[in-house]
């Protein structure tokens, strides 16, 4: 646990520094969630050790500690930018360190949070999700991903061939209406919707940016949290593109398997999204802890680079086909293949 507390509370703290002080502060958070992670990657020294069946208390306080401190981040980022009166260069990087932490670190841990049995983390979680106005994945993500992934009626699963740009628009849509539709039908005769929770604490989080910044830093917001969304989409994009379960009968589909996402073993950067590049496993036994998550690289798709490197690659369609789509296909049976 403690690889993982030094990554993620390391960069909590230069993201502080930044806000109070700016200037050399700002560009260290930005240079350390970039090319020091880049390149602490490549020490594969830094790789966790596989520990089955271990116990990890410590997680779950970690985690919780980070769910905390995203709030005052996420509010004094918005202070910083919009308000402060620092240079424009240091707001800018302020911004998109910031933007950075809320999508890889954030996002993983609130990700984390929302599988966890316990009721104040998963409203931890939820609430998290929803102050970078996103509330809706928390349902959307265990009501329809974990259940459709890898199969056409999953909105967050690319296809082989599709370009991030055009994923993206669709899953944010379809993630919406089919995590709606999950919700009112696992909840029929149960009371209220999540939904108006969601869209409650969303409000409740404009408003204290308008109350911190006004209309800037609502609008100081709003940049921050699709920065934050567009990333969490990259994940998924990177991670199950073009792997699909095979049609066992008309209707009905394999058991997700550890063929069915794409995984990253590098160290730093598995540290520092308390080891989300390890999907896998995360699909095969969702309420796993995160130090707990395995890698097999005899049985499970493992990307040529980085999570994060992976993601920009994405951003540049060519270059994305060029590198994956022949690896896809090595993990694509003709039964499993997209249809026209």
């Amino acid at each position: 646990m403690g690889r993982f507390t030094a990554v993620t509370l390391g960069l909590v703290a230069l993201l502080a520094l930044a806000m109070a002080f700016g200037g050399l502060w700002a560009a260290l958070a930005l240079f350390y969630i970039t090319v020091f992670t880049f390149f602490m990657d490549k020490l594969t020294a830094m790789a966790a050790p596989d520990t089955p069946g271990a116990e990890f208390p410590a997680g779950d306080t970690l985690s919780a500690a980070l769910g905390l401190l995203h709030f005052p981040l996420l509010f004094g980022g918005v202070w910083a930018i919009a308000a402060s009166g620092l240079p424009v260069l240091d707001r800018v990087l302020i911004f998109l360190a910031l933007s950075l932490f809320l999508g890889q670190v954030s996002n993983s841990n609130a990700h984390e949070l929302i599988h966890r049995s316990a009721r104040p983390l998963h409203r931890l979680g939820v609430a998290v999700y929803s102050s970078v106005l996103f509330g809706f994945h928390a349902s959307a993500h265990v009501r329809v991903h974990h259940i459709h992934a890898a199969t056409p009626h999953d909105p967050n699963s690319a296809r082989l061939g599709q370009n991030f740009y055009h994923f993206a628009g669709r899953a944010w849509i379809g993630a919406l209406r089919q995590g709606y539709r999950a919700e009112k039908k696992f909840r029929q005769g149960k009371g209220g919707h999540p939904y108006a929770i969601y869209a409650a604490y969303a409000v409740a989080a404009l408003a204290l940016a308008a109350l911190i910044a006004g209309p800037a830093g609502m609008l100081a917001l709003f940049g921050l949290s699709t920065y934050a969304q567009l990333q969490l989409f990259l994940s998924d994009y990177v991670q199950h593109y073009g792997l699909r379960r095979r049609e066992i009968s008309p209707g009905k589909w394999e058991p997700v398997g550890p063929q069915h996402s794409w995984n990253s073993p590098h160290g730093f950067s598995s540290a520092l999204m308390l080891n989300a590049p390890r999907h896998s496993d995360h699909h095969a036994h969702p309420n796993r802890p995160y130090p707990g998550l395995q890698l097999d690289r005899m049985t499970m798709p493992i990307l040529p680079q980085s999570l994060p490197v992976m993601a920009v690659l994405a951003l540049v369609p060519p270059i994305w086909r060029r590198v994956m789509d022949h690896r896809v296909r090595q993990f694509a049976p003709a039964s499993a293949a997209p249809r026209p």
